[in-house]
């Protein structure tokens, strides 16, 4: 996995952080447009017959595991509220909109009353349209104002295409009021010489957390007049500030609260998620302010049939002789090309860059062998798109011009997808949030759609497809953030320094941590105290010393050798494991081989090649325990949290072979090792328990070891992560504990919250790890149950039977987490 660092200036600086636990005591929604008719003009078939075509195939209806039927529900409605605007009223009745539905009534409420509120209602559920009525009414107020600026609002997107898409909405709903709206978008692909209008002028800025945090507040002086008038700040996917990104998101907020309290505003958040669980908590935690809830959710919905799909065994073996399914991807390619013959238009989600091309290719290629005018019809969409790329595949979805395309979670918030009959998700997304959310985009229109989650050949993927009541019978997670980690915060204080001088009063606002870092950010001479505050010493921008993505340093840039073309970037914490010397590398459907990454330039060079094989980064990695910070005792062994030291080097790469993932060799590599300090669970075992469960010396390594990946497997099932959010390491004979011992850790800087969810729910975290090891049908272990597709040791030594009686040893005396 990768390593995300602070940059070298805040880090060397300040050294170890102390890391502290923390307890955490409208018939439309982004679519203002009506629904296109069906690409052949006929009556759109129904979701089971598509899936029935689907399943029709030689051996595919046994890939089926499962089928859920969600029934159609009707809307209830209810009136506007008096104080909405007649002027606003009559522009969403123009757009086709009579009456609101009794959610948006409720939430619109809260907002006229000044009071923070978070829509947590179903996808097209009409949040949007919720909080615009009154941004819209409070803009329209404050056009008539004597400076014609008595009232702003600022709304924030995860990404750039929520927002651009958002604009356009805004713009289409907004038509019949006139200028007096002046919605715009304020992004890194806003032209310079149209930024210094949008300060000045624009009425609802939309714009996204980096922009706020690099742009908007460290300039705020120019932004005075804007920011004195804000009235309200909406935040749109607010499920998606989860982890670092959305403890880094918290603490801009606070930033932003202390700012516009500078120019005498107080501004109301409206926010909004459709897929959130106690969406009230999260959101408090989230903006530091209370919130109201409005989860009610009054809307119609569409038919919607959600398939379970496994894909079968191969008759090749991977390592270690184990059984090989068929990838997901290459299943996936095959679903989007049948769905793409049948005109059923079609969005499939994919986990990596990478996959989106691969599946694009696939696709293309054997519709080519269908009709030649096809393969036009399919696309890939990803991050690291150059902006007119992005901007033209949105347009070439909204015109209907696409059938399919594949697609990262870029497109899985809140963009415009309206018309769309199927979707298609490429393993499970991490969390069932964003399971839902994906499903959510098909059907947005009122009518029935389809939804198929491909299982990969994972733990948890097996495990969620035969048991199909952990995705339907469960609420989803609970969101986790934690602003109050050191090495989110510290930056942060030092961000708001610059801004404006720190007091004494402003550290309450950033939390209980806050007060014990100023020593630390006064001996590093980042900030220096005077009468009037603690004061920002540097020469360069605070704000650059967090990178809110959790990134970590600046992007790599992906150059083609011989013609110096800039293909596209990738993180620098995520460059190690993607653009190593020798990485294969997809951009839009063409194949390219990484010829040399500089690290010190953050450029890696390639060159166009068609390889047979796929790479996938292959690590090593050691923990050491800084302090446990609690532990409870499982019999004689105990399970702990507490602080890690995690050291991390990349060593080698695998080339697999395309679609069936067979490897053909290894290579070696030559990287530098990553340090990181971060949280971790952990759990020990004695030897009276290993006796108990009559396990060798021999077969210890291979027990912890198969325990540790699929534990890992198993914990998004628990906490709002992806298993590339988090790690671990299993050691016989750990240093530090003495005993044999698992850990799981989170895999950023201070943590992420992720190992102290882990830690308060192992009992049925483990108990869900043992069960999906014990039911899984191989012989002696697979990527199924316990091999991980990350693993730097190759997958040995592995025991499954010895790691099932381990585990049985290990939960008969598991007692649970002290409060």
């Amino acid at each position: 996995m990768a390593f995300n660092h602070l940059p070298a200036t805040m880090h060397d600086a300040l050294g170890p952080l102390s890391v502290t636990p923390v307890t955490h005591s409208v018939p439309m929604a982004k679519n203002l447009r009506p629904r296109r008719p069906h690409e052949s003009g006929d009556a759109r078939p129904t979701p089971q017959a598509v899936l029935d075509r689907l399943s029709a195939g030689a051996n595919r209806a046994a890939r089926i595991t499962h089928t859920e039927h969600l029934p159609p529900r009707p809307g209830r409605h209810a009136v506007w509220p008096d104080r909405i605007r007649p002027e606003v009223i009559g522009a969403i009745q123009q757009a086709g909109i009579d009456h609101p539905w009794v959610h948006q009534t409720a939430a619109a409420e809260h907002a006229l009353d000044g009071e923070s509120v978070v829509i947590a209602t179903g996808t097209a559920s009409g949040k949007s349209l919720a909080y615009l009525a009154p941004v819209l009414t409070a803009l329209l107020d404050g056009a008539e104002a004597p400076n014609g600026r008595g009232a702003t609002a600022l709304y924030l997107a995860p990404t750039k295409a929520l927002a651009a898409d958002q604009c356009r909405a805004v713009k289409a709903l907004a038509a019949p009021l006139g200028n007096r709206v002046r919605p715009a978008v304020y992004d890194g692909d806003t032209p310079f010489e149209e930024r210094e209008w949008v300060r000045q002028y624009a009425g609802y800025v939309l714009t996204n957390p980096d922009m706020l945090h690099r742009s908007i507040l460290p300039s705020h002086p120019r932004w005075s007049s804007f920011l004195r008038a804000l009235r309200y700040v909406v935040i749109d996917e607010c499920h998606t500030y989860r982890g670092v990104f959305g403890s880094h998101v918290a603490q801009v907020l606070r930033r932003l609260r202390r700012i516009c309290a500078r120019y005498g505003a107080d501004p109301v958040f409206l926010l909004a998620s459709a897929t959130a669980a106690d969406p009230a908590r999260a959101a408090e935690r989230l903006t530091g302010v209370p919130v109201h809830e409005v989860a009610d959710d009054a809307s119609p919905r569409g038919e919607l049939v959600f398939a379970l799909w496994e894909p079968p065994l191969t008759e090749l073996h991977g390592e270690k002789g184990a059984p090989v399914r068929r990838t997901a991807t290459a299943e996936t390619a095959d679903l989007l090309t049948d769905l793409t013959v049948q005109g059923v238009r079609t969005v499939a989600f994919v986990r990596s860059r990478r996959g989106a091309e691969l599946i694009s290719v696939i696709s293309k290629e054997r519709l080519a062998e269908v009709d030649r005018t096809l393969p036009r019809r399919v696309a890939a969409y990803r991050g690291g798109y150059l902006p007119e790329e992005r901007r033209a595949l949105e347009r070439a979805l909204h015109s209907g011009e696409l059938l399919g395309l594949a697609a990262t979670t870029a497109l899985e918030l809140g963009v415009d997808v309206s018309g769309l009959d199927a979707v298609l998700i490429a393993g499970y997304p991490g969390t069932r949030a964003s399971l839902w959310q994906q499903a959510g985009r098909a059907g947005r229109g009122g009518q029935g759609a389809l939804a198929v989650l491909i299982a990969r050949d994972d733990p948890l993927d097996t495990f969620l497809v035969h048991h199909p009541e952990a995705l339907f019978a469960q609420p989803v997670e609970s969101t986790v953030l934690d602003p109050d980690n050191p090495y989110v915060l510290a930056p942060h204080l030092c961000a708001a320094a610059a801004e404006l001088p720190l007091t004494e009063a402003d550290l309450s606002l950033f939390g209980p941590a806050a007060p014990g870092l100023m020593p630390q950010l006064e001996a590093a001479k980042l900030l220096r105290r005077r009468a009037s505050g603690w004061h920002w010493t540097r020469r360069e921008r605070a704000a650059d010393l967090a990178d809110i993505r959790g990134g970590g340093g600046r992007p790599v840039q992906i150059v083609e050798e011989g013609t110096g073309r800039l293909l596209g970037t990738v993180d620098e914490s995520a460059a190690h494991t993607s653009v190593h010397q020798g990485a294969v590398h997809l951009h839009q459907g063409r194949t390219y081989l990484v010829r040399r990454l500089d690290l010190e330039d953050s450029v890696a060079l390639v060159e166009e090649a068609v390889p047979p094989y796929s790479t996938t980064a292959r690590d090593t990695t050691t923990v050491s325990v800084l302090g446990t910070d609690t532990e409870v005792p499982w019999g004689e062994g105990r399970l702990c949290y507490g602080s890690v030291e995690v050291t991390n080097q990349v060593v080698s790469f695998l080339r697999r072979k395309l679609i069936t993932g067979e490897v053909l060799g290894e290579t070696k590599l030559d990287l530098p090792p990553r340090t990181l300090r971060t949280r971790a669970v952990w759990w020990t075992v004695t030897d009276d328990q290993l006796d108990a469960a009559r396990i060798t010396p021999e077969q210890l390594g291979g027990a912890l070891h198969a325990a540790e990946h699929a534990s890992i497997g198993m914990l998004p099932l628990f906490a709002t992560c992806d298993r590339w959010d988090i790690g671990g390491v299993s050691v016989p004979l750990h240093p530090d504990t003495l005993l044999p011992t698992v850990f799981v850790y989170d895999g950023h800087p201070g943590g992420a919250g992720f190992a102290e969810r882990a830690f308060h729910t192992a009992r049925a975290w483990l108990t869900a790890t043992l069960e999906a090891i014990a039911s899984c049908e191989c012989e002696a272990g697979c990527p199924s149950c316990i091999q991980s597709p990350k693993c730097g040791n190759g997958n040995e030594p592995l025991d499954k039977r010895a790691a099932i009686r381990l585990l049985t040893q290990l939960l008969a005396a598991a007692g649970p987490p002290r409060p």
